[in-house]
């Protein structure tokens, strides 16, 4: 790999030095739109809009453009332009013209010159215009034969003769090949021989069969003739460019567009892109992933493509990781897009789904969210019955802050909108129980490294007798052993305060990454069921599925992906494999200072922690900040007991305490500051040397508070006193005035900076790492603390042989090292062999989860690409409204399946056959007797299939009409009740089938494993059955929207006029918590290695046809009881309510 980098160069220098003429463009600018006031400066952005637009109108879209630009070319290299009218020329362009619209929406033909689409389109038009073309010609030629009475079929050589004729009348005959001339001829000239030696008379007709020799010749010539034309009209495309073209694409704008948005950050937040920023923001528009270091600026790089992006109106999406960051940076670089006339909206979870509110955020230019609420919006807008209540636009243009944790370590996690399930819980509680009574190894066995456990022959036995069952794998008890293994990994593998927490009664799981809570967020499979009857919490039911998608292929569905983050380069394989994206490193401001110093590795965990506090002390003494980075609640919670003895003081950060992390952050650069956080906490906020006044405002403000006399004097010995003092804080924050806080906030500025200097001193932010993760993305995410644009600073990492990681991959080897040398258990180990065996281990698992994730994608893309079809087919129902010519469709075609399953000869060989389809039909509808033949036997299929598919639709449209009366006659003039009810029944059965079709090929794909038992591969396996299922599925919309419409129309239906019934904003057992799960992001682990959570989240279904309009009546259909007729227990309710008949009225 060194030799062939050496051979081919580094590509990532050849991407920067691509860029840098880019960035000495916007620099040449700069000092011009420095002279622009800010009336001028603003009013680039309408200037940028019109540019753009007249490049897409120009250059793709309009015909009146196309037809007048193409008659210019053509006037100039065919003489016989000027016998075309405008219809024939508008009728040339007008299918390439259609081509274009169909695929405007797609970024890359918003990078199209103008001259290339024209040059396509002229060839284009000039091929359909050849035919009437070469008609004049052989007009042309003859005319030009009898003027010089010289024709080429009586001369001595008709091929020489032929040539020149035509050459006469179309100069291009000239630059043709002579071989391809005489090859055209010859076949011509062998079929005018036939005409003529077929003719009765030789001189008949001879003026046809010349005219004929002519047409065939410059026929099978056309394909030259017309590229050479369009040589020589690609050859005026410049002038023609250049007169015309007015417009500019986002490419052409961007150096201009990037220096007004310097400027405009420079003059609204006084900050100002760098170079590097610069770079950075170009990265970003071309769809790639920008890595830069901790405190380059990504914040403020996504400003650039940002702004020059939303130049196009179709949307700009900006995903953080979580709501305050998403807030923050809506508001704090909202005020440069603002400023520049662009409209910017931000999605957090106090926004509720399907609002105005939240469809006015994603009406805005700039939109930004969490990657949560975008996700849930596309599924719960592929959920609702009317397209009113969709919110999000198409999926133009996104951008992914902190990109590797959203598409690497989210990647397996799929967004699962839910309703619960009906099942019992007892089981969980009472397998809680059985679980303490296993012992490891005799009844069950761990493995650790894919966190499954197996049990053993002992340990069946023990179940069978604690169940009083005889055989367990039976089918009655098969799902005894999931209880027991998920209450035995609840007891072993799961533990309480590193992998959840319990709070408030709920187990809430622990990001492994972040150390952050995820409410909301469940392990799948029954695990979470189990956990919650280990700790003795109420057992919550488990969900099924109504949505589901993954990030993979959620971000995949933007047309342009980009992303920003501090270390993607260790991932850019998967990245690029999987999304598409390539990893761009930008060279920081500064040179990075910070010292990495090498892992101390101790024997034991109690001798790792004695030194890690030893190392703060020192450090805290000295007046260093210093960052403690642990991977669990657990572990930060066990060190603060021990700084706690030390008498150090300190901050934590970690799930239990997240609320606090904005200002925890804020003040981890001050010096003597000690910070415990969990890997990746606080990613997003800057540690800044001396403090960031800003970012701890709020805290100063009390403390200021705190200090004021009659405050500091109230007592807080109970909780109403101390609930008292706070509120005495509160009211004294509140009538300060703003003079008071500006004054207060600049002393603390100054402090900040004098602090600042204090610390640089020191060495700068120390970070200290507890224990190696199992990615080092993550550990070089932690080390990427300090040294913040050139800041000096320092790392080390205090490793012991019963760490995780240590654990599962190197202990064995580093304790044969220690042991071999002698060392003592307080004495480190400082190796680079151990090293090696460390980053080996990363690496190794690096590979694993990139496996497990790429094994997601395999598996998911399948159901995305189903998805995608249901998807697509529910919204032309919503778009197009009236279904009534589809429903026909599929009433026809759901007769002639039903009729060929009951009669599967050509003609009728048993009466049962007839018999059988007549009671299937006659809930369907009533069967006149004139239509039950008397001699079965003679009867033809086709006929009969012919008889009833008229029967039923004549009487479905009959009762369409009947209904539309009854509504006339209640007022409501043009309403038709049918064509609701279609609308609403299908979106109804399409809904209920997808969900049972997504748990069904959730099942089929947690046991297609054991294919492979068979030689077969599982994947391509499961390739065949879902396609099976799909076929099957389409069946079955088709089937029960059907069924559901023709039972209804054939029962006693009347119309009435009720007033508008309140909305129910969520139906029963659907669980909504998409206001917990978007405070947070990360990862869960769930069963079989997998991490997989399901994040439960409802959308309200409205049933049923509804006229909304305020106190305007709605008109309802309502059944008399009497005539419900004879329904099946598992079919929709007639009713329209949506559920099955036993659920609803056959309760």
């Amino acid at each position: 790999m060194q030799l062939l980098g050496k051979i081919m160069g580094d590509p990532n220098k050849k991407d920067l030095k691509a860029i840098q003429p880019i960035v000495d463009k916007i620099n040449a600018l700069e000092p011009t739109i420095k002279k622009l006031s800010d009336e001028e400066l603003q009013a680039k952005t309408a200037e940028f809009r019109s540019q753009l637009f007249l490049h897409l109108k120009g250059g793709m879209v309009l015909e009146d453009e196309l037809v007048k630009l193409f008659q210019e070319a053509l006037t100039e290299v065919e003489p016989l332009a000027k016998q075309c009218n405008d219809e024939m020329l508008r009728l040339s362009v007008r299918e390439y013209r259609q081509k274009l619209d169909r695929s405007q929406h797609h970024t890359a033909d918003l990078k199209d010159h103008l001259q290339d689409t024209l040059s396509d389109c002229f060839e284009v038009g000039y091929e359909k215009l050849s035919p009437l073309f070469n008609t004049l010609r052989v007009t042309a030629a003859m005319d030009k034969a009898e003027e010089d009475q010289q024709w080429p079929d009586e001369t001595s050589d008709p091929q020489q003769a032929t040539h020149s004729l035509l050459q006469k009348v179309e100069s291009a005959i000239e630059e043709i090949d002579e071989e391809l001339f005489q090859t055209a001829f010859d076949l011509s000239w062998k079929h005018f021989e036939q005409a003529k030696n077929a003719a009765t008379n030789a001189e008949d007709k001879a003026d046809e069969r010349l005219e004929q020799l002519l047409g065939d010749i410059l026929k099978k010539l056309q394909p030259e003739i017309v590229a050479i034309k369009a040589e020589a009209m690609d050859k005026l495309l410049p002038a023609i460019v250049k007169r015309y073209r007015t417009g500019k694409t986002l490419d052409d704008l961007l150096p201009e567009a990037f220096a007004v948005a310097r400027e405009a950050g420079w003059r609204v937040i006084k900050m100002r892109h760098y170079d590097v920023q610069l770079i950075g923001g170009t990265v970003l528009h071309q769809g790639k992933i920008a890595e830069m270091k901790t405190g380059e600026g990504k914040t403020l790089v996504a400003t650039l493509p940002i702004y020059l992006n939303a130049l196009t109106g179709r949307g700009v999406h900006l995903v953080t990781v979580n709501d305050y960051l998403a807030k923050r940076d809506s508001e704090w670089m909202g005020r440069i897009y603002t400023f520049l006339g662009l409209t910017v909206g931000v999605i957090v979870n106090a926004v509720e789904p399907q609002t105005p509110e939240r469809q006015a955020a994603y009406q805005c230019d700039i939109t930004y969210g969490t990657n949560n609420e975008f996700g849930f919006d596309y599924l719960r807008d592929n959920m609702v019955t009317s397209l009113e209540q969709t919110v999000q636009r198409s999926l133009n243009y996104a951008i992914v802050d902190e990109v590797d944790n959203i598409l690497i370590d989210e990647a397996r996690t799929p967004l699962i909108i839910s309703g619960q399930g009906q099942e019992s819980t007892d089981m969980y509680a009472k397998f809680a129980r059985w679980a303490p009574r296993l012992k490891p190894e005799t009844d069950y066995t761990v493995e650790e490294k894919l966190r499954v456990v197996m049990l053993t022959e002992d340990g069946i036995t023990k179940i069978e007798q604690l169940a009083g069952v005889q055989n367990i794998y039976e089918e009655a008890n098969i799902d005894l052993t999931r209880y027991m293994e998920n209450a035995i990994k609840a007891q072993v593998l799961f533990k309480l305060d590193k992998d959840y927490i319990v709070n408030d009664g709920e187990v809430i799981i622990v990001d492994e990454f972040t150390g952050r809570q995820m409410p909301g967020r469940r392990y799948s499979e029954g695990l979470h069921q189990a956990i919650e009857a280990k700790e003795g919490v109420a057992v919550q039911r488990e969900n099924h599925t109504l949505a589901t998608i993954t990030f993979q292929n959620y971000f995949r569905l933007y047309e342009k992906l980009a992303g920003m983050t501090g270390t993607a380069l260790t991932e850019a394989e998967e990245l690029n494999k999987i999304y598409k994206l390539d990893v761009i490193v930008i060279p920081s401001n500064k040179p990075t200072a910070r010292q990495d110093m090498s892992d101390l590795i101790y024997r034991t965990g109690d001798a790792k922690f004695k030194a890690v506090v030893e190392e703060i002390k020192e450090r805290y003494e000295k007046g260093q900040p210093v960052l403690v980075g642990t991977t669990s609640v657990e572990t930060s919670e066990h060190l603060s007991h021990l700084l706690e003895m030390q008498g150090i003081p300190h901050n934590v950060l970690n799930a239990k305490y997240h609320e606090h992390e904005a200002q925890i952050v804020a003040q981890a650069g001050r010096s003597g500051t000690v910070t415990i956080a969990t890997n990746m906490a606080g990613r997003g906020t800057d540690i800044v040397l001396g403090g960031n006044a800003e970012g701890y405002f709020d805290s100063i403000l009390r403390k200021h508070a705190e200090r004021v006399d009659y405050i500091h004097d109230m007592p807080e010995r109970n909780e109403d006193e101390r609930a008292e003092k706070q509120e005495a804080i509160q009211q004294h924050i509140e009538n300060m005035t703003e003079g008071e806080k500006e004054e207060l906030f600049q002393q603390k500025v100054i402090e900040c900076k004098e602090d600042h200097d204090r610390v640089l001193e020191l060495g700068g932010l120390h970070i200290i790492g507890t224990e190696r993760h199992e990615s080092r993305r993550i550990d070089n995410q932690l080390r990427g603390r300090a040294g913040r644009q050139g800041d000096p600073g320092s790392s080390r990492f205090f490793l012991a042989l019963d760490d995780e990681l240590m654990r599962r991959f190197a202990a064995d080897r580093v304790a044969g090292i220690m042991e071999r040398v002698g060392m003592e258990e307080d004495m480190p180990l400082e190796s680079k062999l151990v090293s090696r065996f460390i980053e080996g281990a990363q690496t190794q698992v690096e590979g694993r989860n990139f496996d497990m994730r790429k094994h997601v994608v395999d598996y998911d893309d399948v159901i995305a690409k189903q998805r995608e079809v249901i998807y697509s087919d529910r919204r032309a129902v919503l778009e197009r409204g009236n279904m009534h010519e589809r429903i026909i469709e599929m009433i026809r075609s759901e007769v002639a399946r039903l009729v060929d399953a009951c009669i599967p000869s050509n003609m009728v060989t048993e009466e049962e056959e007839l018999e059988t389809l007549f009671k299937t039909l006659e809930v369907w509808v009533n069967i006149p007797e004139e239509l039950v033949p008397e001699n079965m036997h003679a009867v033809r299929r086709d006929q009969v299939k012919k008889d009833m598919i008229d029967l039923i639709v004549e009487n479905y449209e009959r009762r369409g009409a009947e209904l539309k009366n009854q509504a006339s006659e209640q007022g409501l003039e043009n309403f038709e009740p049918q064509r609701e009810f279609e609308r609403s029944y299908l979106l109804q059965v399409v809904d209920r089938l997808w969900m049972d079709h997504i748990d069904s090929l959730d099942v089929m794909r947690q046991g297609i494993g054991f294919r492979s038992l068979a030689q077969r591969d599982p994947l391509v396996e499961f390739k065949n059955e879902a396609f099976r299922m799909f076929d099957e599925l389409k069946v079955a919309i088709q089937h029960y929207t059907v069924d559901a419409l023709l039972k209804l129309m054939n029962s006693d239906l009347t119309i009435t006029v009720d007033p508008p019934a309140p909305q129910r904003k969520q139906p029963r057992n659907v669980r909504t918590n998409t206001e917990d799960i978007a405070r947070v992001t990360g990862q869960a682990k769930t069963d079989g290695g997998q991490e997989r959570t399901k994040a439960a989240q409802g959308q309200a279904r409205k049933n049923g046809p509804q006229r909304n309009g305020g106190n305007r009546a709605v008109a309802t259909a309502t059944r008399a009881p009497s005539t419900m007729g004879k329904v099946g227990r598992n079919d929709l309710c007639p009713c329209g309510s949506g559920k099955k008949y036993k659920k609803c009225h056959g309760a």
